[in-house]
């Protein structure tokens, strides 16, 4: 990082305390720091609310239009200009972008790498946690348009699954303690979901140093791909397990699909990757919380393309493949977590096994296998 560049650390999450406790810690321990933050609360009204302030109070505000009826989408057309304007001005060491409440690092982390120019560099990523908060909103099933959090008009994310995600992308969790307290499950779910990333509390000197530390989005990005995701290892501490099940044999689509509800609600949290006979091409991702399961394709396995695609692949997949390569499957299989207080990880290994195929169904081949039961036709091929 060059001197002209200036540091931009995202402060992402659904708990506001811990959000603004986290930034008004950064605000007082890095001297020249600025904090932006876009309201999407105003857009009803037709546009985002933009603040600027340091540890002295207000700098700036003003108004962002929306764009296509998208808070989110005005957020990112008017943050970029307002990060280059404070680099140009100089005057800053740390530029804090406080988020709102439902927005995901993810989207906002690749906008200011990819269009922050010259003079901006992303440095850092966190996500504001009270453990005292993460089971009430991993539950939390309501849609965000019932909870007045979403983003745009045709925004369909739940309070849990957008919870998961701001918990799962970065590398650092800043963990406040506020006046709920927090029990020693509370802080055993936070650390069993999110092995990748450093605890750091608030209070900590480490924390200004880790909002300069740096942050590569295209690691971040193969994190949650699900083809090579950093999943939840298997544990047992305070009430909270973790189970990791695997598997080589295809799923049956149609006892897979009558044991969804069982399997989604077994689980504060569930991910991973899996395969159907009847798709055997197709790598499926696995993405549940708060009672609601997302299943999407996520494209071809490794072992259904030619060998001269493999080349347009990351070699970060290509290695993670390679390390669970099977002679027969490739790199298809069943890879799936499950993490809550009080797991029955007898009962789930016994239902996933019932899942799979029976030995009579799998000697019967992959061109039987086509003809099995399209019960998952609906959810990944629906009519439009």
């Amino acid at each position: 990082m060059t001197a002209a560049q200036l540091p931009v650390v995202l402060v992402a999450g659904l708990h506001g305390d811990a959000r603004r406790a986290v930034v008004e810690r950064l605000l007082h321990t890095v001297p020249g720091s600025v904090a932006l933050h876009h309201d999407l609360a105003t857009a009803p009204a037709g546009t985002v609310r933009r603040t600027v302030r340091d540890r002295s109070g207000m700098l700036d505000e003003g108004d962002a239009p929306l764009v296509n009826d998208c808070a989110c989408c005005a957020l990112r057309e008017d943050l970029v200009p307002e990060l280059e304007r404070i680099a140009e001005a100089g005057a800053r060491r740390l530029a804090v972008v406080e988020l709102w409440d439902s927005v995901e690092p993810k989207a906002m982390a690749e906008v200011v790498a990819a269009h922050g120019g010259p003079d901006v560099r992303l440095t850092g990523v966190f996500t504001a946690v009270d453990p005292a908060l993460v089971l009430p909103c991993l539950g939390n099933g309501d849609d965000l348009a019932e909870a007045g959090l979403a983003a745009a008009a045709t925004d369909q994310r739940t309070v849990a699954d957008t919870f998961a995600r701001q918990l799962e992308y970065p590398t650092v969790l800043a963990v406040v303690e506020t006046e709920a307290a927090a029990d020693a499950s509370d802080h055993a779910i936070l650390a069993q979901l999110t092995p990748g990333a450093r605890r750091i509390p608030v209070g900590s000197v480490d924390l200004a140093a880790a909002a300069v530390a740096g942050f590569d989005v295209e690691a971040a990005a193969l994190r949650q791909h699900p083809a090579c995701a950093l999943l939840p290892q298997e544990a047992d501490a305070d009430g909270v397990g973790t189970l990791v099940w695997q598997g080589r044999r295809p799923f049956h689509p149609g006892r897979l699909h009558a044991a969804l509800e069982d399997l989604t609600c077994a689980a504060a949290r569930s991910r991973g990757r899996f395969w159907l006979a009847d798709r055997s091409d197709t790598l499926l991702s696995w993405d549940a919380a708060g009672g609601a399961l997302c299943v999407e394709n996520a494209g071809p396995w490794l072992a259904a393309l030619p060998d001269a695609a493999w080349e347009l692949v990351p070699p970060a997949r290509r290695v993670a493949a390679a390390l669970d390569w099977h002679p027969e499957h490739g790199d298809r299989a069943q890879y799936l977590t499950f993490t809550s207080p009080g797991l029955d990880t007898d009962g789930l290994r016994s239902l996933l096994e019932s899942c799979l195929l029976t030995d009579a169904e799998y000697a019967a081949g992959p061109v039987a296998w086509r003809s099995l039961s399209p019960a998952f036709d609906e959810l990944l091929d629906p009519v439009h």
